[in-house]
């Protein structure tokens, strides 16, 4: 990670550099001036030029070009959009401050700086560019996909009954991504309780309750880097690279709480007055496609049970057991009870 620090004063760049040392930080670059970080950051040269730094610590008082003008400059630049700016400022000068955020700064430290503040602002910076980062390259390897297929018609890549993307694509982004998920990935499957009872001749409602549950799925998913996608029977599934078990767990608890929350109507049962939603999450480790198709059939497979077996339930699992030939559900204690699977 290498840090950019723009301040005219020498005593200010150093005291910033000895802070930033002294945590590990090494790559450390300075500027003397805004008109000097501009002309090291290249700004309006090549678009094509990779980003020199992954973070700025930007001093706000400057003669010539002061800090609100370099922000604004370099935030001008497409290929730094997303950079993470922290301002550095006095307490008295708060009203440029408002001004430098909405020139697009991150973020800001006051002077003088203290340590332990300018290090755990730094950290977080760079803990969120680095999310960036690995969510624009999903972006840029699923879209890399769907060019590779050529000039077939955009309607196989989208479910015409929920907008998302088809569930094929999905299956081919999970066994063709292979830099994204060799790590570790989770599947999470979501199916509406009783569809399988409405598979050959689904309702008006229930076509509309699934649309909702899909744009709510968008909503929830739009920020995280998750590819989500339809199969025509309805069942939805969630592909998640580089999710930790708890990240994933948790998305998977939302998906189902989120449907609830929707108060869908279910006019097609006595038992109750709306639909509920069965979940499913399979994570771990999957190297081989083979193992990444058992992943997504083990998921897809563990939400119908889920379903059968009276629904509105979160299964969780682990893929580890998967492909060492056994099963293995996680009790969760979800609604002050605990059952394998069971939430309130």
């Amino acid at each position: 990670m290498r840090i950019l620090v723009i301040d005219d004063s020498e005593d200010s760049r150093d005291i910033t550099e000895g802070a930033l040392l002294s945590a590990g930080y090494e790559d450390i670059a300075m500027a003397a001036s805004g008109w000097e970080a501009l002309k090291f950051l290249d700004v309006g040269g090549a678009a094509e030029r990779e980003a020199p730094v992954d973070v700025v610590l930007l001093d706000i008082m400057m003669p010539e070009m002061d800090g609100v003008e370099v922000c604004a400059r370099i935030r001008n630049d497409a290929r730094y959009a997303d950079l993470p700016i922290i301002m550095v400022t006095a307490l008295s000068d708060m009203d440029s401050l408002a001004n430098a955020f909405v020139a697009g700064a991150t973020d800001y430290v006051t002077k003088p700086v203290n340590r332990i503040e300018l290090v755990a602002r730094v950290r977080a910076a760079l803990r969120l560019k680095a999310e960036l980062d690995r969510r624009l390259a999903r972006e840029r390897e699923l879209l890399g996909f769907l060019s590779s297929w050529g000039d077939r018609r955009g309607e196989i890549w989208v479910d015409e009954a929920t907008g998302l993307l088809a569930g094929e694509v999905g299956e081919a982004y999970l066994i063709g991504s292979r830099s994204a998920v060799s790590e570790g990935v989770s599947v999470i499957a979501l199916m509406l309780d009783g569809a399988d009872a409405c598979r050959n001749g689904a309702s008006a409602e229930r076509a509309s309750a699934l649309m909702q549950v899909a744009r709510a799925v968008r909503r929830l998913t739009a920020n995280i880097g998750v590819i989500a996608a339809a199969y025509k029977n309805g069942t939805i599934i969630l592909i998640a690279p580089e999710f930790s078990a708890e990240q994933a767990r948790e998305l998977a608890q939302r998906l189902q709480a989120t449907v609830q929350k929707l108060r869908l109507a279910n006019p097609e049962s006595a038992a109750s007055d709306y639909l509920t939603a069965s979940v499913a999450l399979v994570a771990g480790r999957a190297e081989r496609d083979s193992e990444r198709i058992k992943v997504l059939t083990q998921a897809i497979a563990s939400v119908r049970q889920a379903a059968a077996a009276g629904g509105n339930r979160v299964i969780v699992e682990s893929a580890g057991a998967l492909t060492g030939g056994g099963r293995q559900q996680i009790a969760e204690e979800l609604g002050g009870r605990r059952e394998v699977g069971m939430s309130a």
